[in-house]
């Protein structure tokens, strides 16, 4: 196996989670389907006792296989895997369940872009079988740590994988706000307000608003401003060491609203302060292919890719890298005076001709000898 995973070694029982929006058919579909492929795998499918009420009502009573119930038959750190059916927000919300442990989410997109999952619905079959041989590597994904302030009491802690987003809570009024990087100020300004995202969000809420694509394993943390009423509302991307910043002015009653992963909320009222930084716990994703996210981007967003030729086979070049040009200077007439050049440190008397021509006339005593 490509992975050291947390399950249950002294018993050797390989449990997999499996999550899905069970309030839509083709989910449970699919959840019927990877657990029973799981389990004749000799894998032991786990269920939430909410998605095991929903997959029996949706077989009408069929027999189904036996399975672990969470956490009453096993707790998440018995878990090898999470399987996730379903689109990003499935994936998040798993994210959420499993944040106190190491356990890897594989998902597979149900939904419309999903660039967190792994594989597609028709590769639902592939995938439970590259589970059951162990065939996946996990990779570790920055998320954020967010504390929210008022008054110099501690409001709330909570984490993202994607954004924090910092939005006005009232419909008709702009929300007043300044931002701040590394404890120095950066601007203030009336906004919809500003999204503070990790790379992985960089192509969900954040791309929405015209941030940069940042590919996942770049570290860094990035800033955007939603509708900013300023001149410099520019999207940053800043260490990830640094600290963001957004507070809440109070020079207007405008209440904002912070959402994490758009998932959870808390209001903010004016002279909230809310902090980000990077969070010391990373989320795990679970992979099977080694595909480069350029190749991701362009067929998650169906970019056109016509023309192009890629690199060229001919063999390098073993010359210089660079190669030299001749430096070409102009060259000018030697100006000469009394039939000799003009020495240094000579003065240059003025030329009555020269006058004469700025004026439009020929000789300088017109013409007349």
């Amino acid at each position: 196996m490509n992975v050291d995973v947390p399950g249950d070694h002294v018993t050797g029982t390989r449990r997999v989670l499996v999550l899905a929006h069970m309030g839509r058919a083709e989910a449970r579909l699919a959840a019927e389907q990877t657990v029973q492929q799981l389990h004749e795998a000799g894998l032991r499918p786990v269920l939430t006792e909410d998605d095991r009420r929903a997959l029996a009502d949706a077989t009408n009573g069929q027999a189904m296989p036996a399975v672990d119930l969470l956490p009453t038959d096993c707790s998440l750190r018995e878990l090898e895997l999470v399987m996730v059916l379903g689109g990003d927000g499935s994936i998040l919300r798993a994210a959420e369940l499993i944040r106190e442990v190491d356990v890897p989410l594989l998902g597979v997109n149900l939904g419309h872009v999903g660039f967190l999952a792994e594989s597609e619905r028709a590769g639902l079959a592939e995938t439970v079988e590259a589970v059951v041989d162990g065939r996946y590597t996990v990779e570790n994904r920055m998320a954020l740590d967010v504390v929210v302030w008022q008054d110099g009491k501690k409001l709330l802690h909570t984490w993202a994988l994607n954004e924090a987003s910092v939005e006005k809570g009232d419909r008709e009024k702009m929300l007043e706000v300044v931002t701040e990087i590394d404890r120095r100020p950066i601007s203030s300004f009336g906004c919809d307000g500003v999204i503070l995202a990790t790379p992985t969000g960089s192509t969900a809420y954040a791309f929405s608003a015209g941030g940069p694509v940042v590919w996942p394993e770049v570290e860094a943390l990035l800033m955007v401003p939603l509708s900013a009423h300023a001149l410099f509302s520019r999207p940053m991307v800043v260490a990830p060491t640094s600290m963001m910043a957004v507070e809440v002015l109070t020079r207007t009653d405008a209440r904002g609203v912070l959402w994490c992963d758009g998932r959870r909320t808390v209001d903010l009222p004016p002279g909230s302060r809310i902090e980000v930084t990077r969070s010391p716990r990373a989320v795990t994703l679970a992979r099977m292919h080694m595909t480069p996210f350029s190749e991701r981007l362009v067929r998650k967003f169906e970019l056109p890719t016509v023309g192009w030729r890629g690199p060229r086979g001919q063999a390098p070049d073993p010359g210089s890298p660079t190669t030299a040009l001749p430096i070409m200077q102009p060259a000018y007439p030697a100006r000469q005076v009394e039939g000799q050049r003009i020495p240094v440190g000579r003065e240059i008397v003025q030329d009555p001709y020269d006058d004469a021509d700025r004026q439009g006339g020929g000789e300088p005593d017109g013409g007349r000898r």
